[in-house]
């Protein structure tokens, strides 16, 4: 299917080294979009990922899944769109979502569900796809908030989070990268069950599995007594971004100050050089609750709002 010059190519395993290059020189390509990141998950999903092309070469991807007749940029990732090299613009963007609908509409396909790429991932501005999403009349279906610390010039720590933080101190905890994923992953199993009756989205197997193929950008920060695990995150680390893929604390942890004494490690001292520190969302129900409490936990750090945007169009 083809739009002027553009030509859409469905993703097969032949096609797994040139989707991890582009994936890799992409101004908004992160590891996630990595076949071995996505691929350990694909027993949940039928793929429906995406090329795109201008002759020979490949210009852009699209991570996708198929479910109940609609596309979506991929379920199993927090978000994804449209991922595209610097020589990327604004006409050629407007002429893939004009292929990419024909080629939906082709395969009786009844809806699009879009996750675009916060604008914090971004090396270079790369939101042609938001302008495209919009001409092709697509509307905003949900919103997630995310709360980031700008670190070039992050704020002072909130009084509040400082005590805390000289409170843990005098506890004297060890804050350190650790490898006992199997043990912080049963911490945020608790955690969830106890406040939302709900458990994570990966075990602690899929999580050593995951980070043992990407060692540099999958790891571990505890704070622990005695060897034991009181609290901690797992970052996901991009070029630009230190994302919070997980954070939790355990009841003895909480009383110590634990987690503000990992998070003041990490945004102090271990990535002081990134761009970017981000919690992670505070929202539920698609975005229309806002957990108050972890807002302003995060917001007490200097983090402030970044949306993580979703789009629909029906077809």
């Amino acid at each position: 299917m083809a739009s002027r010059s553009l030509r859409i190519v469905e993703y097969s395993p032949q096609h797994e080294e040139t989707w991890d290059s582009l994936v890799a020189s992409a101004r908004n390509g992160l590891f996630l979009f990595d076949r071995s990141y996505m691929d350990y998950h694909s027993d949940r999903f039928e793929d429906a990922s995406l090329l795109f092309y201008t002759g020979d070469a490949p210009i852009a991807l699209l991570p996708a899944n198929l479910r109940d007749r609609t596309l979506f940029s991929h379920e199993g990732l927090t978000f994804g769109g449209v991922v595209s090299g610097n020589r990327m613009t604004t006409g050629t963007m407007i002429d893939l979502f004009e292929a990419l609908l024909e080629y939906l509409k082709a395969r009786g396909i009844a809806k699009l569900v879009y996750k675009a790429v916060p604008h914090i991932y971004h090396s270079l501005p790369a939101e042609e796809d938001l302008y495209a999403l919009f001409r092709t009349g697509a509307t905003l279906i949900r919103r997630d908030l995310s709360l980031s610390i700008y670190m070039p010039d992050r704020m002072r720590f909130q009084e509040r989070r400082r005590r805390v933080i000289r409170k843990a101190g005098r506890r004297a905890l060890s804050v350190s990268q650790s490898f006992d994923f199997d043990g912080f992953m049963g911490t945020v199993a608790r955690v969830l069950m106890e406040r939302h009756g709900v458990q994570p989205v990966h075990t602690g197997d899929e999580m050593e599995l995951l980070a043992s193929r990407f060692p540099d950008n999958i790891k571990l920060f505890t704070a622990c007594d005695n060897g034991s695990i009181l609290a901690g995150t797992i970052i996901y680390e991009s070029d630009n971004v230190a994302h919070c893929q997980y954070l939790a604390s355990s009841p003895e942890g909480r009383e110590a100050g634990a987690l503000d004494a990992v998070i003041n490690y990490l945004v102090s001292e271990h990535y002081g050089s990134k761009k970017y520190f981000d919690f992670g969302i505070s929202t539920e129900r698609d975005g229309r609750f806002l957990n108050a409490g972890l807002c302003e936990f995060k917001e007490g750090f200097g983090a402030r709002a970044v949306a993580y945007d979703w789009y629909g169009l029906g077809l």
